[in-house]
């Protein structure tokens, strides 16, 4: 059983720890709930800040996951731009940067994770720019406009998504990779050809298996100048207003690993959240969790991820029934494409690619023998609504029918 009165103190206000708050008040939790961020607002929704923040399309308020009354009507108390120093597992203590003791029964982990910097010549420049956060968002939507002219290093879907909203306002973007692909490590070849020819078919210049060597910048009247361009690893520069690093993100671990908790590549948790302290748990980007179907570890960053274990571990703490394991899933939106992806592609073996590429209307099936292991669906609903089922309930498929988009997905699921 657990206790509903116990103290519960969580340790970042991104999309994870804010869900963790309202899952374990909706979970019947009345105890005290303290809920700490650093950055100054309320708890937020991040992937709008590369659409529709950027493209003005979503405001502050739109961003919020609940509105500022919910937080005094439900009992929780939010530390704003508090700065967590560390925590003390003997003393069940989390000390913030005032100096201040704050005393838990249980504590939630939800430190999320940070932009990869590059550590190159210039990175301190102006106008070199990450997106992570809302204020990240804030400064990329400054330096975006008519004719302003932006260099995206790093093409994964966070770069993708920023260079789709960056051509909607005007500007002319170069998306720069070190990989001969963009999406090399997180999607197929198939998946990654489409999304280059669609974004250069919309003025999105590429260069390919090109390195970066340095930024290069002249003084604006500040000491530490602003970017003009990014110098490629065989000398050419390219000309820029501002350069945006998307090259992946580091987990969060610091705190955690200080109070000597097991890190690899993430908190290590189970499948409750737990971390190896039983009074603490992780949630969210920063975990490095178990993935039953898949018989391993990984670290997810995703939405439906920081849902799932902010449940996983409010139901833990209340003594709930732990909710049924979710299919990994994400999502990406690029002009009038819909991404949706089910599952990890983890020891496929065929792949079968369903529908229409050309008409940007099709699905990518990765196979494990006869079982789908994961689906990638571009505009294609029906596909990765089947695709995600089969996948959770292990549905040995038809090959054949799989490839034949004439039959239904409901007739291959069958």
């Amino acid at each position: 059983m657990g206790d509903l009165s116990s103290r519960v103190v969580i340790v970042g206000a991104g999309h994870a720890g804010g869900s963790a708050a309202a899952f374990l008040r909706q979970y019947g939790h009345v105890g005290p709930i303290v809920l700490i961020g650093d950055e100054p607002l309320l708890p937020y929704q991040r992937p709008p800040l590369s659409k529709g923040w950027l493209k003005g399309e979503v405001d502050a308020e739109g961003l919020q996951l609940k509105p500022s009354s919910w937080y005094e009507e439900a009992g929780v108390s939010l530390r704003l731009g508090g700065v967590v120093m560390g925590f003390n597992r003997g003393a069940k203590t989390v000390t913030l940067a005032s100096g201040e003791h704050l005393p838990y029964d249980y504590l939630i982990l939800a430190t999320g994770a940070r932009a990869r910097a590059l550590p190159i010549p210039g990175a301190d420049l102006a106008g070199v720019l990450s997106l992570r956060t809302a204020a990240d968002a804030e400064a990329l939507k400054g330096a975006l406009g008519p004719g302003k002219r932006l260099a995206v290093v790093g093409g994964g879907y966070v770069g993708l998504e920023a260079a789709a909203s960056a051509r909607a306002l005007g500007s002319h973007v170069m998306i720069i990779e070190r990989e001969p692909r963009v999406l090399a490590r997180v999607a197929c070849e198939t998946l990654s050809n489409f999304f280059q020819d669609y974004h250069r078919a919309r003025g999105v210049a590429f260069e390919l298996n090109a390195g970066v060597e340095a930024f290069e910048g002249g003084p604006l009247g500040d000491r530490r100048g602003h970017i003009t361009g990014v110098r490629l690893a065989d000398g050419r520069v390219v000309a820029c207003d501002a350069a945006l690093v998307g090259v992946g993100a580091h987990p969060n671990v610091e705190l955690a690993q200080d109070a000597g908790l097991e890190c690899t590549g993430g908190i290590v948790v189970d499948l409750e959240s737990r971390t190896s302290d039983p009074f603490v748990f992780a949630i969210g980007d920063v975990t490095h969790r178990p993935l039953p179907l898949y018989d391993r570890q990984f670290r997810l960053e995703s939405v439906p991820n920081a849902l799932e274990q902010a449940k996983q571990a409010a139901a833990a703490i209340t003594g709930r029934a732990m909710p049924p394991h979710e299919i990994p899933w994400f999502w990406s939106d690029q002009y009038d494409l819909k991404l949706q992806i089910a599952g990890l592609p983890f020891d496929a073996d065929t792949q079968i690619v369903r529908g229409d590429v050309s008409g940007a209307k099709f699905a990518v099936f990765h196979l494990k023998g006869d079982l789908v292991q994961a689906v990638e669906a571009v505009n294609a609903p029906p596909e990765f609504m089947a695709g995600k089922q089969l996948i959770a309930k292990r549905t040995p498929v038809s090959l054949e029918k799989l490839a034949n988009s004439t039959i239904s997905m409901k007739e291959v699921a069958a």
